[in-house]
Formats: C-alpha cells, structure tokens, sequence
C-alpha cells in the first residue's frame, strides 16, 4: 500500500487542495473517492482506505476548501467563497474525480460521502452522476424549507454587520444545539459524534475538527442542502446509478433514521432503480469511527463489489 499527498488548485482560483490517495498493492478493482464531513478532514479516514486498500480499491479524497490543508491561513478555517463558495465546493470535487479518471480510466468509480460530505455528493450526482458505479451516502439527513430559508437569512443579515468571516455562536447552536440531548448526561459535548470515547477525545483535542464555521460556510452549505432536496434536483440523478444509504440509528443528524429513510423513500419514488438502506443499531453519527466499525467497512466492502462492472 502507498500512501501519497498531493496538491491541485481550487476552483475559487487562489487556494491549493490538499488531497491524498491511497494505493493498493497488486491489481485494482475499484476506485473509491471519499468526501469528508463538516470540520474535520481527509486524513481522519485513514484506516477505512487502507482497508479498502486490502482488498484491491484504490482510494483518494481531498480537504474541502477551509479545512484541514486546503486553507490560505488559519483564518480561512470555516470559510468557502463570499459569493461562489458551494460552487467551488462541488467543483473541487469533481476536480479530484477528473484527475483520478485520467490516472484509472476503465476501473468502476465509487463515491463515499459523509455527513456534509453527503449534503455535498447528494448535490454531485444530480450534476455529475454519469459515469459512476455507485454513491454511498453517509450520515445524512433532511432540513425543512423553511429552516433552511430561515438560516440563510439569518447568515445573510449577520454578515452585512459583521463580515462574511464572522463566527457566529447562534448559528452554531441552532445548527447543532439539540444534537446531544439524547445523550445526556453527556460526557462531552460531541458525545453524539461516535459511542467510543477514544475517538470522541482525539476528535476534540485536534485543532482541525474544533474550528467553529463562518456565517459565509453555513450559507454555502444551507444553499448546497436546498439544492439537493429540490425533487427536480434528485429527477436529475441517473435512474440505474446504486445508491446505498447507511447511518447510525442514534444519529441526530438523520433524525435517528427517519430522515434517512425518508430520502431513501425519495430517491425510489424519483425512480432510481437500486436504493439500498442500512442503519447500525445504537450507532451515533460517525459510523466509521464506532464500536462496531469493522462491520461498517465490511459492509461498505461487500456493496461496492456487488456492484464491480
């Protein structure tokens, strides 16, 4: 296995993407291209690419712009583009998928989204969806119009007084606030994140994961969730594209599921063909990083090789 960082430049048109591949020893059957979740990073998906990489899948993925590496300064932590900014988000995406097809132009290609990064490859397969053999939507959910208006306009209105740059505490709480109270008493405030308390802890003392977003990202990525409900959005997804769905049964992101059968029910309604579900009992939101973790993978494993051409 080989493990390699690299660089290509951002569609905002000034910032390099941090990205890193993983290669597998021997013959490749797949390609798998990863989309991290909201403030953390590529990296943190280290053990799930090698263990792909075990069984002949060639992984990559990238920090999206304001995170991890793909960053000017520290201060563009939590910050997209003033005016393009989810534009530029999906466009990296397809970016890294444009490089990696160039490098294995006849290898099946996956996608693997989570959390933000599943608003994010929800979004991508209604615009690039052509040519994929199959998404993984991870941790995702549902936001009602009308909150999601709410928090446009919100943002909106606090970055004409205060910046586009602005940290806004009521925004962070009114998008995660409630994400913890099912479990408390709660050890930490990120106890909703993943039931191992080992990968709770190394997730809050790492600098990268405990940025807090600018009122600018969260717009981006309200108009990016907006964008992906809208049903003549999803009407767009190729019919015959394999979508499976996975998330944890305790994970407030999804509503504790609802939400996530809810756009698995969607998607089937719209006609895609193959929409698979599973949801991990007692699972929190980081199912990669939970108890039963290995299970996950093996899952993962046994979908995306079902579905080799």
């Amino acid at each position: 296995m080989m493990k390699r960082e690299f660089q290509y430049p951002s569609r905002d048109g000034v910032t390099q993407i941090h990205a890193i591949e993983w290669e597998p020893e021997g013959e490749i059957h797949a390609v798998m291209q990863l989309c991290h979740g909201m403030v953390e990073f590529i990296d943190r998906y280290d053990a799930f690419a090698k263990y792909l990489n075990e069984h002949g899948i060639y992984v990559v993925g990238h920090d999206h712009l304001g995170h991890g590496k793909s960053v000017q300064n520290e201060e563009y932590y939590g910050y997209f583009h003033k005016t393009n900014g989810n534009e530029y988000v999906i466009g990296d995406i397809h970016k890294l998928r444009e490089i990696t097809q160039k490098k294995y132009p006849d290898k099946p290609y996956f996608m693997l989204g989570h959390s933000m990064g599943s608003f994010l490859i929800r979004q991508y397969m209604e615009m690039y969806g052509p040519g994929l053999s199959g998404v993984i939507v991870m941790g995702t959910g549902a936001q009602p119009g009308a909150a999601l208006f709410f928090g446009k306009l919100l943002c909106k209105v606090i970055a004409a007084f205060k910046g586009d740059d602005y940290r806004s505490t009521f925004v962070d709480n009114m998008a995660f606030g409630g994400y913890n109270k099912r479990f408390e008493p709660a050890r930490t405030d990120k106890d909703w994140l993943t039931r191992d308390e080992k990968e709770v802890d190394a997730y809050l003392a790492n600098p990268w994961c405990t940025f807090r977003f600018t009122v600018n990202a969260y717009y981006h990525m309200f108009c990016g969730i907006e964008y992906a409900q809208k049903k003549e959005n999803i009407e767009k997804i190729p019919k015959d594209l394999p979508l499976y769905l996975v998330a944890g049964s305790d994970d407030p992101v999804g509503n504790f599921g609802k939400s996530v059968e809810n756009v698995a029910k969607t998607y089937r309604e719209c006609g895609i063909k193959d929409v698979s579900l599973k949801l991990y009992e007692k699972d929190r939101h980081e199912i990669l990083n939970e108890l039963d973790r290995q299970t996950v993978y093996e899952d993962i494993l046994a979908w995306v090789e079902a579905h080799l051409l």
